[in-house]
């Protein structure tokens, strides 16, 4: 599903990525470990789209997604990736069921079908009464839930999720590494996480340590 090729990224004098080849399969629960600063979000930030390599390849599904323009990416990243992010990034002033559609009336969907898909996947993460609920009235695990369901409104083929345990307690934490292999498991998506949550990165299907830029296991 995703091949990475002597990925190099530097800011400034800084070596951040110093060639990194990185190969996930279809399906997998991948885990990227490793102390602060070791390259971690920088990776997935660009086998993710969200940030262009210096140098190297990333293939996402038989596609070099180096080579495309900034449209070319924006709709390949809009149709083909989810994100889960520590901090949720819901919109406050939108409802539940509102976040989870932004990203298909931004893909072209009509607003009836893509309220309906909003809310099939709210009941299936068992939010269905908090589908007109705002961000501000809604539990940190209940927001969290939320952006996965807008991170799989387009069915994509992969599931990039930064720190997405960071700011929940333990039993959402469980809960959450739990959903991620439910959602595997219906759906087919390949999850890529990057997280200090050892529990987490042990239920992983695969651990890929980094540090100083490199992949060391």
């Amino acid at each position: 599903m995703i091949e990475a090729r002597n990925i190099t990224k530097s800011f400034g004098k800084l070596k951040v990525l110093k060639g990194i080849d990185l190969n996930i399969g279809k399906g997998e629960i991948v885990s990227v470990v490793g102390p602060s600063g070791a390259g971690k979000t920088t990776l997935i930030q660009i086998i993710g789209t969200l940030d262009t390599p210096d140098d190297g390849q990333v293939i996402i599904n038989g596609v070099d997604v180096t080579k495309m323009s900034d449209m070319e990416l924006s709709k390949f990243r809009n149709l083909h990736l989810g994100f889960v992010f520590q901090f949720h990034q819901l919109l406050p002033e939108f409802t539940a069921r509102e976040n989870v559609m932004l990203p298909m009336l931004i893909g072209g969907h009509g607003k009836k079908e893509a309220s309906k898909r909003a809310e099939e996947l709210l009941t299936f993460l068992g939010l269905t009464d908090r589908s007109e609920h705002k961000p501000s009235e809604m539990s940190g695990g209940e927001k969290q839930r939320v952006a996965i369901a807008r991170a799989l409104s387009n069915s994509p083929s992969v599931i990039f999720a930064d720190e997405p345990s960071g700011n929940l307690d333990s039993h959402n934490a469980a809960e959450l590494q739990s959903l991620f292999r439910s959602l595997r498991d219906y759906f087919g998506q390949t999850f890529v996480i990057v997280t200090h949550d050892e529990h987490m990165a042990e239920r992983c299907d695969r651990r890929i340590r980094m540090c100083d830029g490199l992949i060391v296991n």
